[in-house]
């Protein structure tokens, strides 16, 4: 099930949402709950202990319940709508504090090797998996999560260390208990299953909405993506900017209107975006090498012949 497109998405930081720069956790109630599709620029980890519900991730909607984990990479799209009487943890974490090693920006994330950091996986493959755990790992999980609070309200020496120790063994179970899941996807992806996803969003928002004004930013929000990271991948994926591609299926449109209706050049340059003639005459002939007229009068005279 596909989630609705949200009409404007908020980015955060760590010093919006938490109390430290580089790691914060809270249960319910510790600070007002986000309810529109919103993402952030850290790691989150949401932790369902009382109350069902669903989230929205990345364009898909997935169970959200007790017992459930979920995994939220940087800029990605997502809401948890919790119901009022739940029960629930926030883990907040910059990727320096996990990984300070990890020298990679974290719009290329699903760039990085599983094979060299098998723990991104839960957040790369959240949109396709259930973390959903039984009695006796949530046991566990419950009280790691009480030691995290503990420590990250001393601060003491050598408690980051060990708050760094806890959060590897979340994630470490997450991947153990969704091993085959995250190994199959990991080898039938390679690693860009939600980049694969989000081009095929991008194309298919400007594919409906070629008669209509269209932006970057608006692009992105139907992506479930920032306005940044759709430019660098299409940069990365396609060699284009979003412009080439817009332009690109704007004339192929126009193209198939030329060839199989008798419309006029000015109501095929209006129904593709083009809301000047002339405009629309210019960029044609700078991509196909002819005019409209001349690329209807020469496509008829083929399929006549």
């Amino acid at each position: 099930m596909r989630s609705s497109t949200p009409t404007s998405v908020r980015t955060y930081g760590m010093h919006e949402r938490a109390d430290h720069l580089d790691f914060d956790i809270r249960f319910q109630g510790a600070r007002n709950e986000l309810t529109l599709p919103h993402r952030h620029a850290y790691f989150q980890i949401q932790v369902g202990i009382e109350g069902s519900s669903q989230q929205s991730i990345g364009g898909e909607v997935r169970p959200f319940g007790p017992r459930h984990l979920s995994f939220v990479l940087p800029y990605r799209v997502h809401v948890i709508p919790h119901p009022p009487d739940a029960l629930y943890c926030i883990v907040n974490f910059d990727q320096r504090f996990l990984w300070p090693e990890l020298d990679v920006d974290a719009l290329d994330l699903e760039d990085v090797p599983l094979a060299r950091h098998p723990d991104l996986a839960p957040f790369l493959f959240q949109e396709y998996v259930d973390f959903a755990f039984d009695e006796a790992d949530f046991a566990r999980i419950r009280g790691w999560l009480d030691e995290l609070h503990a420590l990250n309200a001393s601060r003491s020496f050598g408690a980051k260390t060990a708050m760094r120790g806890i959060l590897q063994q979340v994630i470490g179970l997450a991947c153990m208990r969704q091993e085959q899941a995250l190994m199959r996807l990991s080898l039938q992806h390679d690693g860009k299953t939600s980049q694969r996803d989000a081009l095929q969003r991008v194309v298919r928002y400007v594919r409906d909405n070629l008669d209509k004004p269209l932006s970057l930013t608006d692009a992105a929000a139907a992506a479930f993506l920032s306005p940044n990271y759709l430019a660098n991948l299409l940069r990365k994926e396609t060699d284009r900017t979003f412009t080439d591609l817009v332009t690109e299926r704007r004339i192929e449109r126009a193209k198939e209107l030329l060839a199989s209706t008798s419309l006029l050049v000015r109501e095929i340059a209006h129904q593709c975006g083009f809301a000047d003639e002339a405009y629309f005459n210019r960029r044609f002939r700078q991509v196909v090498g002819s005019t409209p007229r001349n690329f209807r009068r020469e496509h008829v005279v083929g399929r006549g012949g």
